[in-house]
């Protein structure tokens, strides 16, 4: 097995547990619903992961939901838990990569996507994904921005790695203007929205690191962590409400 696939290895087996794979609260996610310009009725989610906003967007709303992701171990779960809360009627698992979706255009009146757009690059998602819009269709689209205009050298080393097209919420406010969308409503995460997620993922990799001392993927996981805990005010989620136009 070369180093890759070894640290990729490792790092599923942290994450593979935990339902949570990226900061969130779902009560937060759902704010966004108040500032649509309509009230959904065909809901394409992007990068689903284990599916908490799926469920929270199936409760919350009386809309059929697409829910996408190219992990099928995440679907399954998804899966399952549609099965149990008696919403699979409602709730369809696609297993599809952001970048090809398989999807007529204009099928859907809403999309959502909660921190997976880096994926492609911001912007190039903003693009992407506006085709399957209805006119005035509204994207609820999450992204990592710099809360501070002068960063920590710890957070900007980090990012300039994991992260170099990271920018102001400036700069993404008039990046979103250039593509074709109109910003009904932006916010941001609060910490406990980022403590949901990397306090469980703490705890699974120093669960793991006494068996995996070696493991470069959990120590990499460990560090990162860390600058959650100590350089939040740096940056931080911010979710926008944008209306195709």
């Amino acid at each position: 097995m070369d180093n890759d696939q070894s640290y990729m290895q490792d790092f599923m087996k942290v994450f593979s547990t935990l339902e949570r794979w990226g900061p969130g609260k779902e009560e937060e996610s759902m704010l966004a619903l108040a500032h649509l310009a309509k009230t959904p009725e065909k809901i394409l989610e992007i990068g689903c992961g284990k599916g908490l906003t799926t469920i929270a967007l199936a409760n919350a709303t009386d809309a059929m939901i697409v829910a996408s992701d190219n992990e099928t171990g995440a679907l399954q779960s998804l899966d399952s838990m549609l099965q149990q809360t008696g919403l699979k009627h409602r709730v369809e698992t696609v297993c599809a990569s952001m970048k090809e979706l398989p999807f007529p255009e204009e099928s859907f009146d809403t999309i959502w996507a909660e921190g997976c757009a880096y994926i492609m690059g911001f912007t190039n998602a903003l693009s992407a994904w506006k085709k399957f819009l209805t006119p005035s269709g509204v994207l609820v689209v999450s992204d990592l921005v710099w809360f501070s205009d002068d960063p920590g050298t710890t957070s900007k080393s980090f990012f300039s790695g994991e992260y170099p097209d990271m920018t102001t919420l400036e700069n993404r406010l008039e990046q979103i203007k250039s593509s074709g969308y109109r910003v009904r409503h932006h916010y941001s995460l609060s910490e406990q929205a980022w403590k949901n997620y990397y306090q469980p993922l703490k705890e699974r990799a120093l669960q793991l690191q006494s068996s995996m001392p070696d493991s470069r993927a959990i120590s990499d996981i460990l560090n990162e962590v860390s600058l959650y805990e100590h350089y939040l005010g740096d940056f931080g989620y911010q979710v926008f409400v944008l209306e195709k136009h």
